[in-house]
């Protein structure tokens, strides 16, 4: 029986109390002792963003919304409800010296690689997407070999110019550092500038408009096969129409219903570890940002929990 973690243990269905974690998941600060399937992790950071800031907010924004999400059981259309299935916990948000981006990037690749030692799957809200940079660098250390990058957004990342610490640049480096294969991953929803010289499998964002969601996944299978994956997903992938929250808006992107149709086809894959980043709350007046980067984050631990084999059949 689920143990409510509320007042009374009672469990609470409405759209508005008790969204200190995710979906109300317990915060658990001494999380590298305590069993789970799924630690979540929010990092409060925007230093390294070229456009906007504010996406220091994310992970506020990205719980807060979550309420809206917990109130069903089993959450369309899954067949099951996940916390009869699974348990994961909230860790709160990273603690580092506020402004220091190298503490930050050192103490999110140490708290990453001590919960993968304990044996727990990473679920990490942004901040901005230079955070997904020390996480690759902890699932490298872990695993002991490159990994196959899954990777949603508007731009490819991959830009030489900047600096260490910079949102535009990390998957310049990751390959650079023997993190992950590019030939082996695959950036979908691209719809900036990017060198094809760099080997990743790009789907920009016109042809995944125009491919069918069977006909994606059908690329990412081939092209990731069986290898270790990494799903970064940065949420300017989706149209401002649909997510309006975050630093640097791109028309012409995809829309949630077909993200989160993609995204639930991949459960035969090998995912190692989950990031949703750049959802930037003060920019978008509804929710509608937080709300898509907390449905995409509950998705992944379904696809989680099926492919654990722990979900009925």
């Amino acid at each position: 029986m689920t143990q409510y973690q509320t007042l009374g243990h009672q469990e609470d269905t409405s759209l508005v109390a008790n969204t200190f974690g995710f979906c109300r998941a317990p915060l658990c600060f001494n999380p590298y002792e305590v069993p789970a399937d799924i630690a979540i992790t929010g990092v409060p950071f925007d230093m390294a963003t070229s456009g906007r800031s504010g996406t220091r907010f994310g992970p506020q924004g990205i719980r807060g919304i979550s309420a809206q999400l917990d109130w069903e059981h089993c959450r369309y259309p899954w067949h099951f409800c996940l916390k009869d299935v699974i348990k994961f916990i909230d860790c709160g948000d990273l603690v580092y010296p506020f402004g220091d981006s190298k503490a930050m990037a050192q103490a999110l690749e140490a708290h990453t690689l001590k919960l993968l030692q304990s044996g727990k799957t990473c679920l990490t809200f942004g901040g901005d997407h230079f955070i997904t940079l020390p996480l690759l660098r902890a699932h490298h250390k872990h695993l002991g070999q490159k990994i196959s990058l899954l990777h949603f957004d508007a731009h490819s990342d991959t830009y030489a110019n900047g600096s260490d610490c910079d949102h535009g640049t990390m998957f310049y480096h990751a390959p650079k550092e023997g993190l992950i294969d590019p030939h082996a991953s695959v950036q979908v929803g691209i719809r900036t500038e990017y060198d094809p010289s760099l080997g990743f499998n790009v789907i920009h964002g016109a042809l995944a408009n125009d491919l069918t969601v069977d006909e994606i996944v059908s690329r990412i299978t081939d092209t990731v096969k069986d290898n270790p994956v990494y799903l970064s997903f940065d949420i300017d992938c989706l149209d401002p129409a649909y997510a309006p929250g975050t630093g640097t808006p791109v028309c012409g992107g995809l829309t949630t219903d077909k993200v989160l149709k993609i995204v639930r086809q991949l459960t035969h894959l090998n995912i190692i570890g989950f990031d949703v980043v750049e959802v930037a709350p003060p920019y978008d007046h509804g929710d509608i940002t937080s709300l898509a980067a907390a449905t995409l984050a509950l998705d992944f631990m379904y696809v989680h929990a099926v492919h654990s084999g722990k979900a009925p059949q």
